[in-house]
């Protein structure tokens, strides 16, 4: 037999390698839907990547975390009779960490995976759109809202051990709660639109931080020059045009907040109603860009 013979012979043996079907288990969507929340929540703040990618969210979480122990501890000493700065206002003080972090870690949720194409192979499992999109809307949510409410926790422990009124203090407590709660809803929805409509990382972040930081700069500017030119009826109509100021003013007109807004002048009740229909709209109309822009995704 000549030698090529024998060689394609050879080539053409089907060997036998074991393979089995699979009878273990199968977890489907759910489990699935809450495995990538779960995997999507650590990286948030880095936990089961690189160390790198662990500085800055921990650093914007100190920074967040740090003048809360300070005013606990100001509170403490000085044996004063309420803290100096209210649960519900906190958050608008910080703001611009709040803006750093969403920017960051918005389109490392998103667009790593649509910049490296996993995101068909997440399709490829039993899990579907809604699946996917739930999944990411709530990690980045929850991210928030461990964020914004990590300090409150430590004020209201704080104000607890300078012996605060416990009922002024919980309630204080549990409005900051949902104030930050729908903060974290709205910058979810809002920067993960943003990050999903590109797989460039660093254009993700500058869009975010553009978004958050050029609403509010305007709104501010123009609410500031209506007030001076005495239209304070218009000044709560303004704030609807802002992220923050729409939370402003909803913590303002129904948990009791002070407005940051020129004069202190919030929405009462009426336009409170209508500062709460924008809030919701907008979450949902984030929910629904993200559903319509998922559907193509693999295309």
């Amino acid at each position: 037999m000549p030698p090529e013979t024998v060689t394609k012979q050879r080539a053409d043996v089907i060997h036998n390698i074991g393979y089995r079907h699979y009878e273990g288990p199968r977890l489907g969507r759910a489990y699935a839907r809450r495995s990538l929340f779960s995997q999507s929540l650590r990286g948030a703040y880095g936990l089961g990547r690189s160390a790198k990618s662990k500085v800055a969210p921990m650093l914007l979480f100190a920074v967040m975390c740090l003048p809360a122990a300070i005013i606990v501890a100001v509170a403490i000493a000085t044996a004063a009779d309420e803290l100096p700065v209210k649960y519900t206002r906190y958050a608008i003080m910080l703001q611009a960490v709040i803006g750093l972090y969403t920017a960051s870690q918005a389109p490392q949720a998103v667009s790593r995976d649509l910049r490296f194409k996993t995101v068909p192979l997440y399709f490829s499992r039993p899990i579907e759109t809604m699946d996917y999109v739930v999944a990411k809307f709530a990690a980045m949510a929850s991210a928030l809202f461990i964020l914004t409410g990590a300090p409150l926790l430590i004020l209201y422990v704080g104000a607890l051990l300078a012996k605060l009124d416990f009922a002024d203090q919980t309630k204080g407590f549990g409005q900051g709660l949902v104030s930050v709660a729908l903060l974290s809803l709205l910058f979810a929805g809002i920067s993960l639109v943003v990050a999903a409509l590109t797989p460039r990382r660093g254009f993700g972040v500058a869009a975010v931080i553009a978004l958050l930081t050029i609403s509010y700069g305007a709104v501010s500017v123009v609410q500031a020059i209506a007030w001076d030119q005495g239209n304070t009826d218009s000044v709560s109509w303004i704030g609807l045009f802002s992220p923050i100021t729409i939370i402003d003013g909803v913590q303002t007109a129904f948990l009791g907040a002070t407005s940051s807004f020129p004069g202190g002048v919030g929405p009462g009740t009426g336009t409170g109603l209508l500062y709460v229909l924008v809030l919701l709209g907008l979450i949902a109309g984030s929910y629904g860009l993200l559903m319509r822009r998922y559907r193509k995704v693999g295309l």
